[in-house]
């Protein structure tokens, strides 16, 4: 769980590796990495080991029964000491009994394999989705030591962001951060691509957390003015208390609220924070008791139908997260989403 005012932010370039899994190199590369990764953080020996395996079974289940699939990883910082995150999307064909999937030993055609009951024995936190048709998205949680106090490790909101194929940098920011019994995010999608729009949006996202308890009106108002001596770019700010939203945005941030099946999505207004704002307005929306708070920028297209994905509001956030990139993600742009369970 992620204590009262630890905000949550996208990760640096230096702390998260995204590698495509087409052939049987990307497999060792996807080890290589993540042993690169453990030990900057200093895992213990044993833990390292460990990740390896977990990480060297979810490569290979990507090559072996999966399209276009991708591996990421990254350094969670959440809580203290940092663990490592795991996630794993594609492009189809889905997995027709993901319970049977899960479980040791079961690999029949069409399913990722063997190798997921593993993952989920050796992982803090493990949970996969999938629909027959469709792709198939894995996340996985691993802290440096393995106790009864991080077993299961639910989190209350995540976040993915994919750079455009040939950058580093991506240009899709987003932060969250609890106060009191307020949970405020924010996503921000700067002009263009590469260091000056994660520069323009890193200015936004920032101005939003560095004094979160006014309303989202006034926080992307705030945005817009930090924001001027960038590129610019599209954000937008969402506060959830209890069961109430409160939205304000500008530009493409398309933002929802997934529940029961349905997609009920929020408003936002033209605009480019930073440079153009005519009207600033926040509304207020209903949440229901276990919906997701959905924000994602337009490197995620909007198309994506809710009805296709059955019972994914139910799923961890960056369980959510990773379906979405999954399902309805663009290559050809940056893509950020961040994914609320209040």
């Amino acid at each position: 769980m992620v204590p009262l005012n630890w905000p949550l932010t996208a990760p640096s370039p230096q702390d998260m590796r995204w590698l495509p899994v087409e052939d049987a190199s990307a497999v060792v590369a996807c080890r290589n990495a993540v042993l690169a990764m453990a030990g900057r953080l200093q895992f213990p020996a044993a833990r390292v080991g460990q990740l390896a395996l977990a990480v060297t079974e979810a490569a290979s289940n990507l090559y072996k029964h999966a399209r276009q699939g991708s591996l990421w990883l990254c350094v969670d910082r959440d809580a203290a000491p940092p663990g490592i995150a795991l996630v794993t999307i594609d492009g189809g064909p889905g997995v027709a009994d993901v319970n049977a999937a899960m479980r040791d030993g079961h690999s029949t055609a069409g399913t990722l394999g063997i190798g997921l009951g593993a993952i989920r024995r050796l992982a803090d936190f493990c949970d996969l989705y999938s629909v027959p048709g469709h792709g198939t998205a894995l996340a996985a949680r691993f802290r440096p030591e393995r106790s009864p106090a991080t077993s299961g490790w639910p989190a209350r909101w995540a976040g993915l962001v994919r750079p455009i194929t040939g950058e580093v940098e991506c240009g899709d920011v987003y932060g969250a951060i609890q106060v009191d019994d307020t949970v405020t995010a924010v996503l921000c999608d700067g002009l263009g691509h590469g260091p000056l729009a994660a520069s323009a949006a890193m200015a936004g996202v920032t101005a939003v957390l560095d004094e979160p308890g006014s309303e989202p009106a006034a926080l992307l108002e705030r945005a817009h003015r930090r924001m001027s001596h960038t590129r610019g770019g599209a954000l937008g700010v969402v506060q959830v208390r209890g069961q109430v939203a409160w939205f304000a945005g500008l530009g493409n941030i398309a933002a929802s609220i997934l529940s029961d099946g349905s997609r009920k999505s929020m408003v936002s207004v033209p605009g480019i924070a930073g440079h153009q704002a005519r009207t600033i307005r926040q509304f207020e929306y209903q949440v229901p008791p276990g919906a997701a708070v959905v924000l994602h920028s337009d490197g995620i297209t909007s198309r994506w139908e809710i009805g296709a994905l059955p019972g994914v509001a139910s799923k961890d956030p960056l369980v959510i997260a990773a379906v979405l990139l999954a399902e309805a993600g663009i290559h050809r742009d940056d893509a950020g989403v961040l994914v609320l369970k209040p």
